[in-house]
Parts: structure tokens; C-alpha cells; sequence
């Protein structure tokens, strides 16, 4: 039901003992992962998450280990009042919010995690804002293949950040189902490999991509933008729409769609970080649309770096 008072957890062993309690009386537990400043998408998961489990668990944590120090981590929008208020009013309600101070604290004196300042190269290896924090966390998880790619190529040390805190969520929480956003297209490809290479006991579900009414992707971000570039910015979801359409009537030469929304993007007075069709599961790029591909794109607007996809299945 509606205005469900969710349980607020900080600490990893309380909320390890919580899903253990839970399961213990046969109830199956979900898992939203979340940065916190949530919208509809964030809430889309946890409706999915409802028609999967007993019980969901939300994690509010902006995690530090997918920032390289070069990125600026402190402008992460942040709203916990309004996610709570959020949450509570999410039909079918939220159990439990889950919302850890610094999951790479260790217990050593100095706990913090820094963010957005210093260098990012450490004897030529990119670091994330967690190693020149100082803190002693050294044990990274990376899907070697799938995360170099796509937003790889410019984020390096980004999906290692992810997969590594969604270990550490796994291990915390242990949920029988997690459910991730299709719009993060990448990093959900990225944690079902995770999953079935390591032999975790749990079912990942993409859930579908989430719009506003102008067709512009669902995204904590969005708060950044100006009412100019917002408006720009609906060139990436026009763009990929119209590629979608010419490739299911014919049109499946790559290049060419490639071009087609890299042009769109620019005219709108964006910058492209990529564009690139790839296979749905390898993500491997395509010169031709022969198989079930998907269509992401990132773009900067202003500051403000976008991300959106479509899947193109002919």
C-alpha cells in the first residue's frame, strides 16, 4: 500500500541481518540500487522490483569509487528529504532505505573520500577519487571486455567503481532480485555479466527506459540544465527515434544512422562523446543492423553530460 514508513538502515550489518531475518521467514527480497535524487525511472524500478519479490530494499549511495578525481563528484545532486517523500508515496511503498555513510571505510583514521579535486593519473594509472582519498580499499571488480567501450573510453575507471559497489551491495544486502534502468544500457549489460561469470544467486532485470513527456531520458542530471540546453537536448531522443524508424524500414547501414543523430546533436549545439550502435549483448559494434542492436549515445550539453539509447530490433 501507499505511504508505507520504509525502514532506514545505515549500517552494512543491520542490513545484512535484516535480509537474513527476512529470508529466514521465506520472503524474497529486491534491490533498487540507486545515487539518491530520484525520479519516475528510479520509481519504475521499484514497481519492477514489486511484481519480482516480497520485500524491496532501496540503496541511497553516491558512490565515490566511479568518480575519477578529475569529475566532480560533490555536484552529484542530492535530495533525501524528497526521496523519502518519494518513496513513501510509491504505491506498494519501499521497506527498507538503505543509506550508507562510506562503504570504503575500514576503520582507518581518515574516512573520507574526497572528490572532484587533485590529478587523476598515479604513476600513469587512472585512479578514482576513493585511492587518492588514501583509504585502503584495494580490490576492484571489472568485466573486462563489456566496460571498455561506450562510456569506457572516456569514464575509465567508471564501470570498475560500479561493479565494485554493486559486489559490495550484493554481499550487503543479499537480495534474491536487483533491477537496474535500461537507460544506464551499459552498466546493466555489464552487472548480468557480473552475475552469471561469478555465480551470484541473483536475477538482474532491466527495466525499461523512462521519458518525459517531451521525450527527453529520465535522468538525476537534468536538474543541471538550463531551459536552453534542456530544449537542445531533446535532439538525442528526436535523433535516435527517427534512426529507429529508418532502420526498421530498411535503412541498416550504421555509419549512416551514426551520422544522421551525430549531425542532429551538433546542430542542436551539442557535444558528442559517442554514437554508436552496437549488439544488444556484447556490445559490439555493427556496421550493419543484422541482429538485435541498440543505439547509445552520450552528448554534452552545457556541462551537463546525457545519456540515452533505443533498441532497434528488425
Amino acid at each position: 500500500m501507499a505511504n508505507k514508513n520504509p525502514l532506514e538502515i545505515t549500517d552494512k550489518d543491520e542490513m545484512r541481518n535484516w535480509s537474513r531475518s527476512m529470508r529466514a521467514q521465506g520472503k524474497t527480497i529486491g534491490l533498487v540500487p540507486t545515487m539518491g535524487y530520484l525520479h519516475e525511472g528510479h520509481l519504475s524500478l521499484i514497481q519492477e522490483s514489486h511484481k519480482q519479490t516480497h520485500l524491496t530494499v532501496v540503496s541511497i549511495y553516491v558512490n565515490p569509487g566511479q568518480f575519477s578525481p578529475t569529475e566532480d563528484l560533490s555536484a552529484y545532486p542530492s535530495d533525501f528529504l524528497g526521496d523519502i517523500q518519494k518513496l513513501k508515496s510509491v504505491p506498494g511503498g519501499v521497506d527498507v532505505i538503505f543509506r550508507p555513510r562510506n562503504l570504503y571505510d575500514y576503520g582507518n583514521k581518515d574516512d573520507g573520500v574526497g572528490g572532484g579535486v587533485g590529478w587523476d593519473q598515479e604513476g600513469g594509472k587512472v585512479v578514482s577519487c576513493v585511492e587518492k582519498s588514501g583509504m585502503e580499499h584495494e580490490t576492484w571488480v571489472r568485466v573486462e571486455r563489456l566496460e571498455k567501450g561506450l562510456c569506457g573510453i572516456s569514464r575509465p575507471v567508471f564501470f570498475r567503481g560500479v561493479a565494485t559497489i554493486v559486489t559490495k551491495l550484493f554481499n550487503i544486502v543479499e537480495p534474491d532480485v536487483a533491477v537496474f534502468g535500461k537507460k544506464d544500457y551499459q552498466q546493466w549489460r555489464i552487472i548480468q555479466r557480473m552475475v552469471r561469470d561469478l555465480d551470484f544467486g541473483i536475477k538482474v532485470i532491466g527495466s525499461e527506459l523512462v521519458r518525459d513527456d517531451d521525450g527527453l531520458a529520465k535522468s538525476s542530471r537534468n536538474v543541471r540544465l538550463s531551459p536552453d540546453d534542456r530544449q537542445k537536448a531533446l535532439s538525442i531522443s528526436k535523433s535516435l527515434f527517427k534512426a529507429k524508424f529508418a532502420a526498421e524500414n530498411g535503412q541498416i547501414d550504421c555509419q549512416e544512422l551514426r551520422n544522421a543523430v551525430i549531425q542532429a546533436v551538433h546542430e542542436a549545439g551539442g557535444k558528442i562523446d559517442y554514437a554508436e550502435i552496437v549488439d544488444q549483448e556484447s556490445l559490439e559494434k555493427l556496421e550493419e543492423i543484422k541482429r538485435p542492436a541498440v543505439f547509445c549515445v552520450a552528448a554534452w550539453f552545457g556541462n551537463v553530460r546525457l545519456i540515452d539509447n533505443i533498441e532497434i530490433n528488425v
